[in-house]
């Protein structure tokens, strides 16, 4: 036994604040497993709802499994010591349900590892009765299950507060054996029982159709919550030791408007909800009796008709606040005088492109003067540093449009300086360069993603521009791990084969070579306009006709307002 370990967990245990689970009493055990880092997973409010939700419950009891550190993981493998969970030290096969928490493709590296720790055979159909069911949530359960289909016994579709009674209700009912839990777990709303659907492809390894036996339905519709007033999203657990510790997080809204081509989120969560004003002051009320910093989280915070007057009383209460993302178009100067006065020294933007031709192709709806104007606002609110998002690797991406991108980021420097020198201290401008990588559900789900080479040479033009900028620097996301994101976003059953070689070690070719998969099949491939997607098991709501025609609008350049009450475009509202 691993008493440093155990004492370890003991004492992160012993730091937090908030929710605690209680003895077991024959209540429903529910394992929910974060594959990543303690760290990562207590910044995750998806996770930390789930955690709250059904420890709420009377008849159900949920503890909390993390990947370990690299210390801690080199430990468990020296002792052999199982994994077990923060709160009680149980290992993972005493539960009767094992959910998982997944937010990031990339993460899916990290299951073969935990599944070894946890004892628990890797493949869905390796699992005699005595196992524990093995469920998968969060984005990417309905971005595209498929890749651990083979692994998973279920996947919850869509958001934790609908699905959650119906899931606990099914599971506490009376079927005699797995495989008959497993069928009456597929009739219920939300849920997707990958065992009971059989996959054909055709000839050249496009899939050709996913059919569904014993009552299972053709495809599985995404179940979300219409009122978020009705169900609250915060930091229910508090700790230092995480990436937002000295913050209290509380969810602005759902969703958004804005229809970026590019996004995953803004379709996956349609239709956008916001939560009122009067909740939004209850929950941050709350977060101050805790911390003295509140963060914002939502896919388009600025978008909130009332995150001024929000921010205004936070700061009123003698608080701070930071904000998940900022909308150029959204922000005014009322908007940029409550950052300043929350005490905001780094904002970060996206213009998503430098050129005005791919901001059109992404449907951004910005112009340059949209850009610089925000950026004149932000500067002489006396905001020091400055992060901008660019993609890189867009369809139809070509050396004028990096150049477009260097000299957009030079008219931006010069405006920052200028402000920097009126007030006696220059500040920091900083260029992210994230690789677009092609989301199901999205109208660019049918684009390839840039080849690796074509992606080095843009980052080796931008780099050299940008190494000419004084108090100017660029990051950028690892190509591999983007490809990696991009396979198993766009992937089908076979490609989860390859989790457990990369896990091993082996680089994404090499091991695509051993199970004679091609990656390029997977990730630079263009799709064609009938092919059947691993991933439309899943019904998220948005009409693929409707993508379709974004697509086409997105290579002709042409605009889409953004959705609105009562707009009926793309299904969901319908």
């Amino acid at each position: 036994m691993s008493h440093r370990l155990l004492d370890k967990a003991r004492r992160r245990l012993e730091a937090e604040s908030g929710c605690r689970a209680n003895p077991w009493g024959g209540r429903l055990a529910v394992a929910l497993v974060y594959p990543n880092t303690y760290r990562h997973a207590m910044s995750n409010l998806g996770f930390l709802t789930v955690y709250h939700l059904l420890n709420s419950r009377a008849d159900t009891l949920c503890e909390r499994f993390f990947l370990p550190d690299a210390d801690d993981l080199a430990e468990h493998r020296a002792t052999g010591y199982p994994l077990f969970s923060l709160e009680s030290a149980r290992f993972l096969d005493e539960f009767d349900l094992v959910a998982f928490s997944l937010s990031f493709e990339n993460d899916y590296l990290n299951l073969p590892v935990i599944f070894d720790l946890a004892r628990l055979p890797w493949r869905a159909a390796a699992r005699a009765a005595h196992h524990p069911l093995v469920l998968a949530g969060g984005v990417c359960a309905f971005l595209n299950p498929e890749p651990l289909a083979e692994v998973m016994d279920l996947f919850a579709v869509g958001e934790a507060e609908p699905i959650l009674p119906d899931l606990i209700a099914a599971l506490q009912g009376q079927a005699s054996g797995r495989r008959e839990l497993l069928e009456s777990l597929a009739k219920v709303p939300g849920l997707y029982v990958p065992s009971l659907y059989e996959p054909t492809y055709h000839p050249d390894g496009t899939p050709a159709a996913y059919q569904g036996a014993r009552g299972a339905p053709a495809q599985v519709r995404r179940r979300w919550q219409e009122n978020l007033d009705a169900s609250a999203s915060l930091s229910y657990v508090l700790t230092e030791e995480t990436e937002f510790g000295d913050m209290f997080l509380s969810e602005v809204s759902r969703g958004c408007s804005r229809g970026c081509r590019f996004c995953a989120a803004g379709f996956l969560y349609l239709p956008p909800r916001e939560r009122s004003l009067e909740n939004l002051v209850a929950q941050v009320d709350e977060g101050l009796c805790h911390r003295r910093r509140i963060g914002l989280v939502g896919a388009a915070v600025a978008d909130h008709p009332e995150a001024a007057a929000l921010q205004r009383h936070v700061v009123a209460q003698g608080g701070g606040v930071s904000v998940s993302s900022l909308r150029i178009d959204a922000l005014g100067a009322q908007e940029v005088a409550a950052l300043a006065d929350a005490g905001h020294r780094s904002v970060a933007i996206a213009p998503e492109a430098g050129s005005q031709r791919l901001r059109d192709l992404v449907n951004k709806g910005l112009s340059e003067a949209d850009i610089l104007r925000a950026v004149e606002l932000l500067a002489e609110a006396g905001i020091p540093n400055l992060k901008l998002y660019f993609l890189i690797g867009l369809p139809g991406e070509n050396a004028q449009d990096t150049d477009e991108l260097l000299r957009l980021v030079g008219a931006i420097r010069t405006l920052w300086l200028e402000a920097g020198r009126k007030r006696g201290r220059l500040g920091h401008l900083t260029l992210s360069l994230n690789p677009f990588v092609p989301k199901p559900f999205t109208p660019l789900q049918w684009a390839p993603m840039a080849r690796e080479k074509d992606l080095q040479n843009t980052l080796r033009r931008i780099r050299g521009g940008v190494a000419r900028l004084a108090n100017t620097e660029m990051i950028c996301e690892s190509l591999r791990a983007a490809t990696i994101q991009a396979f198993f976003a766009r992937g089908d059953r076979r490609t989860g084969q390859v989790l457990p070689l990369l896990a091993a070690g082996r680089n994404l070719k090499a091991a695509c070579r051993e199970l004679d998969l091609d990656p390029d099949f997977y990730v630079t491939r263009p799709r064609g306009k009938d092919e059947v997607f691993p991933w439309e098991v899943i019904d998220n709501g948005v009409r693929r006709d409707y993508l379709w025609q974004e697509y086409q609008n997105a290579l002709q350049g042409r605009s889409t307002p953004r959705c609105a009450p009562g707009c009926r475009r793309c299904g969901v509202c319908g």
